[in-house]
Protein backbone atom coordinates (compact mmCIF):
# COMPACT_ATOMS: atom_id res chain seq x y z
CA UNK A 1 0.00 0.00 0.00
CA UNK A 2 0.90 3.40 -0.55
CA UNK A 3 0.75 6.57 1.91
CA UNK A 4 -3.15 7.20 0.83
CA UNK A 5 -3.90 3.38 2.04
CA UNK A 6 -4.29 2.52 -2.03
CA UNK A 7 -3.33 -1.15 -2.84
CA UNK A 8 -0.44 -0.79 -5.37
CA UNK A 9 -0.75 -3.65 -8.39
CA UNK A 10 1.66 -5.93 -8.62
CA UNK A 11 3.00 -4.57 -12.20
CA UNK A 12 5.39 -5.65 -15.03
CA UNK A 13 7.03 -3.09 -17.29
CA UNK A 14 4.82 -4.43 -20.16
CA UNK A 15 1.84 -3.60 -18.11
CA UNK A 16 2.97 -0.59 -17.15
CA UNK A 17 3.24 0.52 -20.51
CA UNK A 18 0.15 -0.46 -21.09
CA UNK A 19 -2.04 1.13 -18.35
CA UNK A 20 0.06 4.41 -18.95
CA UNK A 21 -1.44 4.49 -22.50
CA UNK A 22 -4.81 3.84 -20.86
CA UNK A 23 -4.00 6.56 -17.83
CA UNK A 24 -3.15 8.72 -21.07
CA UNK A 25 -6.14 8.62 -22.73
CA UNK A 26 -8.69 8.51 -19.82
CA UNK A 27 -6.81 11.36 -18.36
CA UNK A 28 -7.20 13.33 -21.38
CA UNK A 29 -10.97 12.64 -21.40
CA UNK A 30 -11.31 13.72 -17.87
CA UNK A 31 -9.46 17.37 -18.24
CA UNK A 32 -11.08 18.04 -21.74
CA UNK A 33 -14.27 17.17 -19.58
CA UNK A 34 -13.45 19.34 -16.59
CA UNK A 35 -12.66 22.50 -18.91
CA UNK A 36 -15.84 21.84 -20.96
CA UNK A 37 -17.85 22.11 -17.56
CA UNK A 38 -15.79 25.30 -16.18
CA UNK A 39 -16.24 26.88 -19.25
CA UNK A 40 -19.91 26.29 -18.99
CA UNK A 41 -20.01 27.98 -15.51
CA UNK A 42 -17.91 30.63 -16.23
CA UNK A 43 -19.68 33.46 -15.65
CA UNK A 44 -20.31 32.39 -11.85
CA UNK A 45 -16.44 33.24 -11.32
CA UNK A 46 -16.76 36.75 -12.59
CA UNK A 47 -14.51 38.20 -9.79
CA UNK A 48 -16.78 41.62 -9.95
CA UNK A 49 -19.40 39.69 -8.31
CA UNK A 50 -17.67 39.79 -5.44
CA UNK A 51 -14.87 42.64 -5.38
CA UNK A 52 -17.47 45.03 -7.54
CA UNK A 53 -15.76 48.34 -8.57
CA UNK A 54 -12.30 46.80 -7.14
CA UNK A 55 -12.33 44.92 -10.61
CA UNK A 56 -12.53 48.10 -12.17
CA UNK A 57 -16.21 47.91 -13.35
CA UNK A 58 -18.66 50.66 -12.42
CA UNK A 59 -20.72 48.72 -11.00
CA UNK A 60 -20.45 48.09 -7.64
CA UNK A 61 -22.17 45.12 -4.84
CA UNK A 62 -22.81 44.86 -1.48
CA UNK A 63 -19.74 44.18 0.50
CA UNK A 64 -17.09 45.00 -1.66
CA UNK A 65 -15.07 47.18 0.25
CA UNK A 66 -15.39 44.54 3.02
CA UNK A 67 -14.15 41.79 0.19
CA UNK A 68 -11.59 44.18 -0.61
CA UNK A 69 -10.32 44.11 2.70
CA UNK A 70 -10.50 40.14 3.50
CA UNK A 71 -8.66 39.58 0.25
CA UNK A 72 -5.48 42.33 1.12
CA UNK A 73 -5.32 40.56 4.93
CA UNK A 74 -4.82 37.06 2.62
CA UNK A 75 -2.42 38.25 0.17
CA UNK A 76 -0.21 39.86 2.86
CA UNK A 77 -0.30 36.91 4.64
CA UNK A 78 1.18 34.76 1.96
CA UNK A 79 3.12 37.50 -0.32
CA UNK A 80 6.64 37.53 1.56
CA UNK A 81 7.31 33.89 1.55
CA UNK A 82 8.81 32.46 -1.02
CA UNK A 83 7.18 34.98 -3.69
CA UNK A 84 8.85 37.92 -1.84
CA UNK A 85 6.43 40.51 -3.33
CA UNK A 86 5.27 43.89 -2.15
CA UNK A 87 2.24 43.77 0.49
CA UNK A 88 0.60 46.60 -1.27
CA UNK A 89 -2.73 45.22 -3.18
CA UNK A 90 -3.48 47.88 -5.54
CA UNK A 91 -6.50 47.64 -7.66
CA UNK A 92 -4.92 47.23 -11.11
CA UNK A 93 -4.16 44.24 -10.74
CA UNK A 94 -7.35 43.01 -9.93
CA UNK A 95 -8.47 44.60 -12.81
CA UNK A 96 -6.36 42.75 -14.70
CA UNK A 97 -8.14 39.18 -14.47
CA UNK A 98 -9.97 38.65 -17.68
CA UNK A 99 -12.22 35.90 -16.15
CA UNK A 100 -10.42 32.95 -18.17
CA UNK A 101 -9.88 29.77 -16.29
CA UNK A 102 -6.52 27.43 -16.39
CA UNK A 103 -6.26 23.87 -15.64
CA UNK A 104 -2.64 22.67 -14.28
CA UNK A 105 -1.76 19.13 -12.84
CA UNK A 106 -1.36 18.75 -9.72
CA UNK A 107 2.09 18.31 -8.91
CA UNK A 108 4.38 17.33 -6.48
CA UNK A 109 7.90 15.88 -5.87
CA UNK A 110 8.52 12.39 -4.77
CA UNK A 111 11.59 10.64 -3.46
CA UNK A 112 11.39 7.26 -5.34
CA UNK A 113 13.48 4.41 -3.34
CA UNK A 114 14.74 1.31 -5.62
CA UNK A 115 16.73 -1.42 -4.70
CA UNK A 116 19.44 0.45 -6.82
CA UNK A 117 19.20 3.68 -6.91
CA UNK A 118 17.34 6.78 -5.09
CA UNK A 119 16.18 9.93 -6.94
CA UNK A 120 13.76 12.61 -6.29
CA UNK A 121 10.81 12.75 -9.16
CA UNK A 122 8.81 14.96 -10.25
CA UNK A 123 4.96 13.44 -10.28
CA UNK A 124 2.10 14.45 -11.47
CA UNK A 125 -1.58 13.41 -11.00
CA UNK A 126 -3.58 12.31 -14.11
CA UNK A 127 -6.96 13.13 -11.98
CA UNK A 128 -6.40 15.95 -9.98
CA UNK A 129 -5.79 19.64 -11.35
CA UNK A 130 -4.90 22.88 -10.22
CA UNK A 131 -7.64 25.68 -10.92
CA UNK A 132 -6.92 29.22 -11.12
CA UNK A 133 -7.08 32.47 -13.49
CA UNK A 134 -5.30 32.81 -16.33
CA UNK A 135 -1.99 34.87 -15.71
CA UNK A 136 1.49 35.42 -17.76
CA UNK A 137 2.66 32.28 -15.96
CA UNK A 138 1.74 29.03 -15.69
CA UNK A 139 1.90 27.05 -12.26
CA UNK A 140 5.12 25.45 -13.40
CA UNK A 141 6.71 29.15 -14.38
CA UNK A 142 5.61 30.43 -11.04
CA UNK A 143 7.69 27.35 -9.38
CA UNK A 144 10.21 28.05 -11.37
CA UNK A 145 10.49 31.64 -10.71
CA UNK A 146 10.66 31.05 -7.08
CA UNK A 147 12.93 28.84 -7.01
CA UNK A 148 15.74 30.81 -9.15
CA UNK A 149 15.59 28.32 -12.08
CA UNK A 150 14.64 31.17 -14.37
CA UNK A 151 14.62 35.23 -14.83
CA UNK A 152 11.81 36.00 -12.98
CA UNK A 153 8.85 38.50 -13.84
CA UNK A 154 7.61 39.75 -10.32
CA UNK A 155 4.30 41.35 -12.33
CA UNK A 156 3.99 37.95 -13.74
CA UNK A 157 3.94 35.92 -9.98
CA UNK A 158 2.10 38.73 -8.49
CA UNK A 159 -0.81 38.31 -10.82
CA UNK A 160 -0.57 34.58 -10.09
CA UNK A 161 -0.39 34.81 -6.44
CA UNK A 162 -3.34 36.97 -6.90
CA UNK A 163 -5.29 34.55 -9.53
CA UNK A 164 -5.13 31.86 -6.86
CA UNK A 165 -6.15 34.02 -3.84
CA UNK A 166 -9.49 35.37 -6.07
CA UNK A 167 -10.44 32.01 -7.43
CA UNK A 168 -10.14 30.34 -3.41
CA UNK A 169 -11.99 33.54 -2.91
CA UNK A 170 -14.99 33.30 -5.18
CA UNK A 171 -15.38 29.12 -4.00
CA UNK A 172 -15.99 30.44 -0.39
CA UNK A 173 -18.07 33.52 -0.91
CA UNK A 174 -20.10 31.58 -3.56
CA UNK A 175 -20.97 27.64 -1.82
CA UNK A 176 -23.01 26.43 -5.11
CA UNK A 177 -19.99 26.48 -6.88
CA UNK A 178 -18.02 23.70 -5.52
CA UNK A 179 -22.13 22.42 -4.52
CA UNK A 180 -22.16 22.08 -8.08
CA UNK A 181 -18.88 20.34 -9.33
CA UNK A 182 -19.58 18.06 -6.60
CA UNK A 183 -22.62 16.99 -8.34
CA UNK A 184 -20.98 16.61 -11.01
CA UNK A 185 -18.55 13.78 -9.75
CA UNK A 186 -15.61 16.05 -8.59
CA UNK A 187 -13.78 16.69 -5.44
CA UNK A 188 -13.12 20.21 -4.36
CA UNK A 189 -10.27 20.78 -2.05
CA UNK A 190 -8.50 23.89 -0.94
CA UNK A 191 -4.77 23.01 -0.77
CA UNK A 192 -1.37 24.37 -0.67
CA UNK A 193 1.00 23.83 -3.50
CA UNK A 194 4.45 22.10 -2.48
CA UNK A 195 7.17 24.37 -2.40
CA UNK A 196 4.59 27.47 -2.59
CA UNK A 197 4.31 28.61 0.88
CA UNK A 198 0.95 29.20 2.30
CA UNK A 199 -0.92 30.36 -1.24
CA UNK A 200 -3.94 27.78 -0.76
CA UNK A 201 -5.46 26.56 -4.40
CA UNK A 202 -8.46 25.39 -5.09
CA UNK A 203 -8.15 21.58 -6.65
CA UNK A 204 -10.16 19.38 -8.62
CA UNK A 205 -10.26 15.94 -8.29
CA UNK A 206 -12.20 13.43 -10.84
CA UNK A 207 -13.77 10.33 -9.24
CA UNK A 208 -11.43 7.89 -10.59
CA UNK A 209 -8.33 7.20 -8.02
CA UNK A 210 -4.37 6.91 -9.45
CA UNK A 211 -1.50 5.65 -7.42
CA UNK A 212 2.14 5.21 -7.98
CA UNK A 213 3.51 2.00 -8.77
CA UNK A 214 6.66 0.15 -7.30
CA UNK A 215 9.56 2.81 -6.83
CA UNK A 216 11.88 0.25 -8.57
CA UNK A 217 9.24 0.38 -11.87
CA UNK A 218 9.01 4.28 -11.68
CA UNK A 219 12.73 4.58 -11.77
CA UNK A 220 13.01 1.77 -14.64
CA UNK A 221 10.30 4.05 -16.61
CA UNK A 222 12.12 7.21 -15.91
CA UNK A 223 15.77 6.21 -16.91
CA UNK A 224 14.14 4.61 -20.31
CA UNK A 225 12.51 8.25 -20.93
CA UNK A 226 15.64 10.22 -19.38
CA UNK A 227 13.18 12.54 -17.89
CA UNK A 228 12.77 12.83 -13.84
CA UNK A 229 8.93 12.76 -13.81
CA UNK A 230 6.54 10.09 -13.73
CA UNK A 231 2.73 10.12 -14.11
CA UNK A 232 0.64 8.79 -11.42
CA UNK A 233 -1.41 5.81 -13.12
CA UNK A 234 -5.42 5.53 -13.22
CA UNK A 235 -6.69 2.55 -11.30
CA UNK A 236 -8.87 1.21 -14.17
CA UNK A 237 -10.18 -1.77 -11.80
CA UNK A 238 -12.18 1.25 -9.78
CA UNK A 239 -14.33 1.97 -12.58
CA UNK A 240 -16.95 -0.37 -11.52
CA UNK A 241 -17.12 0.72 -8.20
CA UNK A 242 -17.66 4.43 -9.00
CA UNK A 243 -20.65 5.59 -6.88
CA UNK A 244 -23.09 8.53 -7.54
CA UNK A 245 -22.93 11.67 -4.70
CA UNK A 246 -26.59 11.95 -4.97
CA UNK A 247 -27.29 8.41 -4.48
CA UNK A 248 -25.17 7.97 -1.57
CA UNK A 249 -26.39 11.76 0.01
CA UNK A 250 -30.06 10.10 -0.23
CA UNK A 251 -29.08 6.83 1.22
CA UNK A 252 -27.58 8.79 4.18
CA UNK A 253 -30.84 10.76 4.71
CA UNK A 254 -32.83 7.56 4.73
CA UNK A 255 -30.50 6.16 7.73
CA UNK A 256 -32.32 5.69 10.96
Amino acid sequence: MDESGTTIPNLTFEQLANLREKTETIAQFLKDRLKGHLETIRPAFAPHRVLGKYTGTREGVAGEDKAFAQLQTQYQAVCRNPFALPPELDQDILANIDNQIDVYPWEYTYQAKGTKETKTLTMNSPVRWVLTYSSGYTLAQVRQAVSALQDRRSDYVRQFVVNALVMRFMFDHYPGIPQLLTDLRYEVRIEKGQGLGELPFVTISACLPSFRPADDLILTATRFSGVPAFIELINVDAVSTLQDPLKLHIERMLLP
